[in-house]
């Protein structure tokens, strides 16, 4: 009860901001071209990146949208430039973000952007030729792209100001949204009732196979009613027709982190030094445990900033384990890499864990494919 009424002011300032979009009192726009939004209600550690690049790989493997000018929108969270910036391969963390950073990496020929603003970063990307004339756009630094044929927005399911041709929304399996509450008593920074905006629901991280009867109570906990396990659709509240999908955690074999510099002997070592700095590793942490034997543990906050204190905790682990491997996530790979305090003993053993989501059956990817695709048509 303390919680609520501590709660209330924020609650109160969500459903008021929520009402000014809802009812036309506060602009909302929509880009030139197809948008698909992939956001979520928790702060942090649903997966909103790795589905990203799902989305990117469905669309990249397509034969309507194999040869179109793909493009993603992120924020660029705690990155110190400003505006819209285009995302290059060779850059760095702290001028991208380490999430766009990583995306660009893996998809060269997708366009990657970062702006706080989504509605300007969607009109750049649509007409690129303003980033010559236009002094929002004073500060970017590339200026040379092609205009987008559709935008991948990472993370604004809450910029309200611009209405996405498809909202998919991430749930976490290990963290019901109907069992958490507001921040900070909670890992919520919206209000529950916005899972009724989604089109696609998909409840992540869940293990290999889910009973039926798991599928039906997921459904019945978001308020989905006739859940219908052939097509995964429910109505929600409103008689809207949901399609609600399980995906997992699938993990590909240890990359070095360095690889002009690296041992690759010690990918099979027997012990295992881990860091991270994301919300949840506890997933990774399983998967290792099952090969290795993990004799540290290092846990940072999520999108640390690693310093020359932090290298030398993980240096005197090693020092410590001379044998086991040093291993971190995909992401993290992206704020270290630059580092010039990393010693050349530590490169040789540092390697990091790519991370790829899939659904539990082909039937879901199926349907998948199919809404998201109708929805870009009807765009």
């Amino acid at each position: 009860m303390l919680d609520k009424i501590l709660l209330a002011p924020y609650y109160l300032t969500l459903k008021l901001r929520h009402f000014l979009f809802d009812h036309g009192i506060r602009r909302v726009h929509q880009a030139e071209v197809p948008t698909i939004c992939i956001g979520n209600i928790t702060a942090g550690g649903t997966g909103k990146t790795p589905h990203t690049e799902m989305v990117l790989r469905t669309l990249l493997r397509s034969d309507e949208w194999a040869y179109s000018n793909l493009a993603v929108l992120s924020r660029g969270h705690r990155r110190k430039s400003s505006g819209f910036q285009v995302v290059t391969r060779d850059g760095d963390v702290e001028d991208f973000g380490d999430e766009p950073l990583q995306i660009k990496k893996k998809f060269p020929g997708v366009t990657v952007a970062v702006d706080r603003n989504r509605v300007e970063g969607c009109d750049f990307l649509c007409h690129p030729e303003k980033l010559k004339t236009d002094k929002k756009a004073r500060k970017c630094r590339v200026k040379e792209i092609e205009p987008a044929d559709l935008i991948v927005l990472d993370d604004a399911f809450q910029f309200r100001a611009l209405k996405a041709t498809l909202n998919i929304l991430l749930v976490d399996y290990n963290r019901p949204v109907q069992k958490d509450s507001l921040l900070p008593f909670g890992r919520l920074r919206d209000l529950p009732e916005r899972l009724g905006e989604a089109d696609i629901l998909i409840v992540t991280k869940c293990p290999a196979y889910l009973q039926d009867e798991e599928r039906i109570q997921w459904a019945e906990e978001l308020h989905l009613k006739d859940y219908d396990l052939a097509t995964c659709k429910g109505k929600d509240r409103k008689g809207r027709e949901k399609l609600l999908l399980f995906s997992a955690i699938r993990y590909d074999g240890m990359l070095p982190v360095f690889p002009e510099e690296a041992d690759r002997r010690y990918a099979y070592a027997q012990k295992l030094v881990l860091f991270s700095g994301i919300a949840k590793d506890t997933p990774l942490r399983r998967y290792l445990s099952d090969k290795y034997r993990i004799v540290k543990h290092f846990s940072f906050a999520d999108h640390h900033k690693y310093t020359a204190s932090d290298i030398r905790k993980i240096s005197r682990a090693t020092a410590e384990h001379p044998t086991a491997v040093v291993t971190t996530t995909e992401k993290d790979s992206q704020r270290i890499e630059r580092l010039s305090c990393i010693p050349a003993d530590l490169r040789t053993k540092l390697f990091q864990v790519p991370i790829q989501v899939g659904f539990l059956t082909e039937e879901e990817h199926a349907l998948f494919e199919q809404a998201l695709f109708n929805a870009i048509r009807r765009a």
